[in-house]
């Protein structure tokens, strides 16, 4: 059996076992990160450690510029680090904590049942704008290997405080991409560019990626990432930025991470084909998803830059209508 075949085995058994929710609480606050230097030097270990160069020198492996032009899986100098913070560990920055124990999972995105396989693939088509890796290769056993090391000891469906991003209520109006504009200038530019172009660690072609990334561009995640919508976007930032900030300290106010967000957003980016295939079930497609097919009855622009609460309303009673029929069949 390969590994294809093992993962649509898998799929096939959870779709007929209902998942039973565990009442256990994780809390990533208080929990030990896992060090790699403890590991032996083994198959595991060894995985694990590939695993961790893969997240946080993602460009120098298989990246647009490494030599192997078969091993050119990422399609920007990105590092998977520069969003899931300090080695995939931090809380409330996308942490990869606790994601063996959330797999498989039921993604609406592609209204199907996930394997954390699927969700790097995601990432790698996406925030790094590039192509599937292959199940069976080394690269993704040592991203899921890294994936799993981190998550050692915390049970399946676990409740994890500090994974995904924080929650946080957004301003009941459109964003204001001027205002954006000027705390980019004020907060971000700094590291990011002027332009968003980020600040690379040598030059182009070297394959050695950035010292900050660029946030928009060609070099940049494609709008297809999750970090191209406006909430999500929001979030991060609020609790994640500038450098050193944290979801306990944040630097910008509410308005301010919520204008910069949809200034970054509002800028061009590279384009991830089919999107209208993305939510399939649409009663379940996300406000801020500005691409079509809209299932909320409101314009673009809504989509994109807000207002949302209406759009939150909408949303609900989509799901209510899409439970009830469910409740008859």
């Amino acid at each position: 059996m390969n590994a294809r075949q093992w993962v649509f085995g898998l799929l096939a058994t959870a779709v007929a076992v209902p998942v039973l929710a565990s009442e256990t609480k994780v809390s990533l606050f208080d929990r030990p990160v896992q060090k790699i230097e403890d590991l032996p030097d083994d198959h595991y270990g060894r995985l694990v450690r590939y695993g961790h160069e893969l997240t946080t020198r993602t460009f120098a492996h298989i990246g647009p510029e490494v030599k192997d032009k078969k091993m050119r899986f990422a399609g920007n100098n990105l590092a998977c680090a520069s969003c899931h913070q300090d080695n995939a560990t931090k809380p409330f920055a996308m942490p990869w904590t606790g994601v063996t124990a959330a797999f498989p999972q039921y993604r609406g995105r592609e209204d199907d049942l996930s394997t954390v396989e699927d969700r790097v693939n995601g990432c790698m088509q996406r925030s790094m704008s590039g192509k599937a890796l292959p199940f069976e290769s080394r690269e993704m056993k040592a991203y899921v290997t890294y994936i799993h090391f981190l998550s050692r000891g915390i049970p399946v469906g676990a409740e994890i405080e500090g994974a995904a991003t924080k929650r946080a209520r957004a301003p009941n109006r459109r964003a204001d991409l001027a205002a954006g504009e000027a705390v980019y200038v004020a907060q971000c530019a700094a590291c990011h560019g002027a332009n968003g172009e980020g600040v690379r660690v040598g030059v182009k072609g070297d394959a050695q990626g950035y010292v900050f990334p660029p946030l928009w561009g060609a070099d940049s995640f494609n709008d297809g990432a999750g970090m191209n919508r406006l909430l999500m976007a929001y979030r991060y930032i609020l609790h994640n930025m500038p450098q050193g900030t944290s979801h306990l300290n944040p630097t910008l106010s509410v308005d301010e991470a919520y204008d910069v967000a949809a200034y970054m957003v509002s800028k061009p980016r590279p384009h991830k084909k089919h999107l209208d295939r993305d939510f399939p079930a649409r009663w379940n497609k996300p406000i801020d998803a500005s691409f079509p097919p809209y299932v909320h009855g409101a314009t673009p622009d809504q989509h994109k830059y807000g207002p949302f609460p209406p759009l939150l309303e909408k949303a609900k009673q989509l799901e209510a209508e899409y439970k009830a029929k469910q409740a008859v069949k």
